[in-house]
């Protein structure tokens, strides 16, 4: 490798800054701990002095033991007209009880002189005061210097005077933190560059994502010299977001040979992002790099038969080396090598089924014709090929359903799905409410099966969508359903469309419990070879 970065997260802390984004103690804990597993230098826990659930993680990770990482604790300078010894938030940051360290001053003349509205004197006093107060506490000091591009641009001796204010008093690193976003990666390289001329600690870079430069202005900042980058998982962040350390560290590690986390580790970083992700409760970014579903999925058929030739023609870097998977897509794009590349991964080989390859591709346009969509529906199209080969089984055939919804003066309403199935030639007729047509519908069928396959109380549907596909035809309309169905962590995809929307439904949940009961027969035949 050419020479370690280090690594500082603060998603427990910026990220947190951004819409729709909140963990609790023990969710920031529990990051934590997967950031110091994944090789994390730095983990920035949150600003002690500014809520209860900060101050409650810094309580939950004295407690902890951490193998590789430094919890910090951030904060900002004393206050104007106050030494640092009566200031509530740096008193707050020496009992947060961490070894390290991170404030914020200002390095933009505008926020001194119309924000603090002091004078440029009293702002430099007020850096070295609280650095060098920190420092006697014995904490690693990591100085944030707010705005600094734009101070850099607007006055650059005295930007440059701030950070050595920091520097004099003891500073461990000064970072130069782009606090609005706006700036371009040429200006990063050329005013860092600078900044080593007349600094001789470590220099950092944190960027925001405001002109979608977040990554681009962290790796201009290291190759001209920084060695301490801050950013946050899935570039989470106030505004538009912070640097997404889930593409700059393989763009660094990968592309550049820079050293950020143990190699080994980075064979984590999709899981580790879908792990926030589901934290923060948030639907995980699917066209985010290197990370996202659709990183290494592909759907044009010249590209499926370049990749399946060679994966360099189409993918910048082995999926696997982050922890993700090539994905090929079916559409009304594919061509034979989609259909037997999904084939293939579904354990089928349809070389032996000699012109069913283009009969499938056929059928296949058609249906997306009509308004299918099996990119979202990978278990459709599986049932899809398997019925069309002739290697399917259908578990249960129906004989009829019949739904009543009835609502009175009152405003209540009532929802009865009555069901006809036959199982193995034999007959089951059921009835279930639910709170609509569906529901009651899922109910029916799952009661029906259940003494044949009493698995299925396992599964349950875990998303249902409903798309209207010709708009200008109203109420009546075709629509698309897609349901996606769960088992212990694993989902499934399927598809339904008609002009009915209980028979779209209906379509889509045949196949959601046809696919799973496939399977675990499946698993249990694996077992029995075993």
């Amino acid at each position: 490798m050419n020479r370690s970065i280090d690594i500082f997260d603060t998603t427990l802390r910026d990220g947190t800054q951004g819409e729709k984004v909140a963990f609790s103690a023990e969710d920031k804990l529990r990051i934590a701990r997967q950031l110091d597993a994944f090789g994390i230098n730095y983990i920035e826990g949150g600003w002690p002095g500014s809520n209860p659930r900060d101050m409650e993680f810094f309580e939950l990770a004295a407690d902890a033991s951490f193998e590789h990482a430094r919890i910090v604790a951030f904060g900002s300078t004393c206050r104007a007209g106050a030494s640092p010894e009566e200031d509530r938030n740096l008193r707050l940051l020496v009992e947060a009880g961490t070894s390290v360290v991170c404030i914020f001053g200002k390095s933009w003349l505008l926020h001194v002189e119309k924000a603090l509205q002091i004078t440029a004197g009293q702002n430099l006093e007020i850096i070295r005061d609280s650095v060098g107060f920190l420092k006697q506490h014995g904490k690693e000091v990591i100085y944030d210097a707010e705005h600094f591009f734009d101070g850099y641009k607007s006055d650059p001796e005295y930007a440059l005077s701030t950070l050595k204010a920091a520097e004099e008093a003891g500073a461990d690193t000064v970072v130069l933190c782009d606090t609005n976003g706006g700036t371009l990666p040429h200006e990063i390289s050329e005013i860092v560059a600078e900044v080593h001329k007349r600094v001789d600690i470590p220099v950092g870079i944190h960027a925001h994502n405001d002109c979608e430069l977040g990554v681009a202005n962290a790796m201009a900042a290291v190759r001209s010299g920084c060695t301490h980058v801050q950013g946050t998982v899935n570039g989470y962040g106030e505004r538009c977001g912070n640097t997404n350390l889930c593409s700059l560290i393989p763009n660094l590690q990968l592309k550049q040979d820079y050293e950020c986390i143990p190699d080994e580790k980075l064979e984590e970083l999709t899981a580790l992002s879908r792990f926030v992700s589901e934290l923060a409760n948030l639907n995980p970014d699917i066209r985010q790099p290197y990370v996202g579903r659709s990183a290494f999925a592909h759907k044009g058929g010249i590209h499926v038969s370049a990749v399946m030739k060679n994966e360099d023609t189409y993918e910048h870097v082995p999926p696997s080396r982050v922890g993700n998977s090539r994905r090929v897509l079916v559409s009304d794009l594919s061509g034979r090598s989609n259909i037997s590349y999904k084939a293939e991964q579904l354990g089928i080989k349809l070389d032996k089924y000699g012109d069913n390859v283009s009969e499938i591709v056929q059928k296949l346009k058609e249906l997306e014709n009509k308004g299918y969509q099996f990119e979202a529906a990978e278990a459709s199209f599986e049932l899809l090929v398997k019925r069309m080969t002739g290697v399917w089984e259908e578990f249960f055939k129906l004989e009829g359903f019949r739904i009543i919804v009835e609502k009175n003066v009152s405003g209540s309403s009532r929802t009865e799905a009555t069901l006809r199935i036959k199982v193995n030639d034999q007959a089951e007729h059921c009835a279930a409410e639910g709170n609509g047509p569906v529901h009651a519908l899922d109910k029916a069928l799952r009661k029906a099966l259940h003494k044949f396959y009493p698995e299925i109380s396992n599964m349950h549907l875990n998303d249902y969508k409903v798309r209207v596909l010709n708009e200008k035809d109203g109420t009546g309309a075709d629509v698309r359903v897609l349901i996606d169905s769960a088992e212990h962590g694993k989902s499934w995809g399927t598809v339904g469309v008609s002009h009915n929307i209980i028979d779209a439904s209906w379509q889509a949940l045949t196949d959601s419990f046809g696919y799973y009961l496939a399977q675990k027969q499946k698993s249990i035949q694996q077992k029995e070879v075993i």
